[in-house]
């Protein structure tokens, strides 16, 4: 092991404002937990304060890049060699003293073969130290690592109820049907290896949290759970952030979209070449992307349609910042192939943009009939949807202010935290 981990102060629960049932000690586990660099630490930090108002002492347990949390929750960093923040792509990370630790050893070697072993052995480590705290805690929620550790949890006697946002197997499916070479094709199923334990792991779960209808679906299919096993509880958002910003104008050329991976799954590459279909009639059009530009096939394609000064990259923001690009945006899109929830397109919402998203997984649910929805992959269709509503004003600002309604109703924090609980106490009275 590399650190011990470190607790950053004792968890402080608020008082209960939502319930009244048995307050909690939860270990909240998350492999990964930086906001900025995907919307799990978006989810599992609103996920963790929305427990704690309801009286829960709350404590995540995560990997690093570690998360930004609020007092309320305690943080027990769960060190790793964090391969992917070294240098020379942490093939020169090893040293002797990590011999002595199956997780570091397997973490390095399955890295160094090609593999991402994050799941695995953050679920090895996080087993280890609850197995020196068991008593300090509960339960355990996890959110999606989905690895053997959580067998050794329960046998333990934690109880461990699981969230998982969307079965994996889907980015793989996506990734090689978009990858026409097959060494390359070789390589993504050695990276996605972990999906082997994620297979085997989950359908040994006796409780199970999803973010929406249709990824639950998904994830009894993929992962041979017993739907009787799955609850869906869509995400909250945090609307004293995310909400409508009377001071900032928008820009009626703009469109925004959110990118945290340049992955097929992700759609960029379609809204990219509407783009480029639309902007030959609209040179004012303008496309905003809130993510980091690298090397590869969307920096190429965007080279190859002459939009290399067009197409504006943005990441490193602040929730405020965010937040205000989504005040400025005439339209936020959500072009992905496969969402288990959509949190972009729910975040757009709250602030008052009118959304357009794909058919793709959950995002129909999510955007309900507030938003505009366009079949997946489809270019030329969303060119046509974006079109229209940019020469359409009016319609604009009737689909904001339905989707300010309807992320009023759906998207509350409070509201799933209890449901949350239900399934918390649920799988308490299991193993008493």
């Amino acid at each position: 092991m590399l650190e011990t981990p470190i607790l950053r102060g004792a968890p402080r629960a608020h008082p209960a404002t939502t319930q009244t049932t048995r307050p909690l000690r939860i270990a909240f586990l998350s492999y990964r937990s930086d906001p900025r660099v995907g919307g799990q630490g978006v989810y599992l930090a609103q996920a963790a304060e929305a427990l704690a108002r309801m009286g829960h002492q709350v404590t995540v347990l995560s990997g690093p890049p570690y998360p930004e949390l609020d007092d309320s929750v305690g943080l027990v960093k769960i060190a790793s060699l964090d391969l992917y923040n070294q240098p020379h792509n942490g093939h020169r990370a090893l040293r002797w003293r990590h011999l002595k630790s199956w997780a570091d050893t397997s973490e390095y070697f399955g890295h160094w073969l090609g593999r991402f072993m994050e799941p695995e052995t953050f679920g090895r480590r996080a087993a280890k130290y609850l197995r020196r705290h068991r008593r300090d805690y509960d339960i355990v929620l996890d959110n999606q690592s989905i690895a053997y550790g959580l067998l050794e949890i329960e046998r333990r006697g934690l109880p461990v109820v699981g969230v998982i946002h969307h079965p994996i197997r889907r980015d793989l499916e996506l990734a090689l049907a978009a990858e026409p070479a097959w060494g390359m094709r070789a390589l993504m199923r050695q990276w996605y290896g972990f999906l082997k334990m994620q297979e085997k792991v989950a359908p040994r779960l006796k409780d199970v949290i999803v973010v929406s209808e249709a990824a639950g679906k998904d994830v009894a299919e993929c992962l041979a759970i017993d739907p009787g096993r799955i609850t869906p509880i869509p995400l909250g958002i945090d609307q004293t952030v995310f909400r409508v910003q009377p001071d900032i104008r928008r820009r009626p050329e703009r469109l925004l979209t959110t990118a945290s991976a340049d992955v097929p799954l992700k759609g960029l590459k379609h809204l990219i070449e509407a783009y480029a279909m639309l902007v030959d009639t609209r040179p004012e059009l303008e496309l905003v992307v809130i993510g980091k530009l690298r090397e590869g096939p969307t920096a190429e394609l965007i080279a190859d349609l002459g939009l290399t000064n067009k197409v504006r990259f943005i990441h490193g923001l602040t929730r405020d910042e965010v937040v205000a690009e989504y005040a400025k945006a005439a339209i936020c899109v959500t072009p992905s192939l496969y969402e288990g929830f959509g949190l972009p397109a729910a975040e757009a919402m709250c602030c008052g943009a009118p959304v357009v998203v794909t058919d793709g997984g959950a995002l129909p649910e999510v955007v309900g009939e507030a938003g505009v929805v366009v079949r997946k992959g489809d270019s030329r269709a969303l060119a046509l949807a974006l079109g229209q509503l940019l020469d359409d004003p009016t319609r604009r600002a009737t689909m904001s202010e339905m989707g300010l309604k309807h992320a009023r109703e759906q998207f509350d924090w409070d509201r799933a935290a209890v449901a949350y609980d239900g399934v918390l106490q649920r799988a308490m009275a299991r193993a008493c």
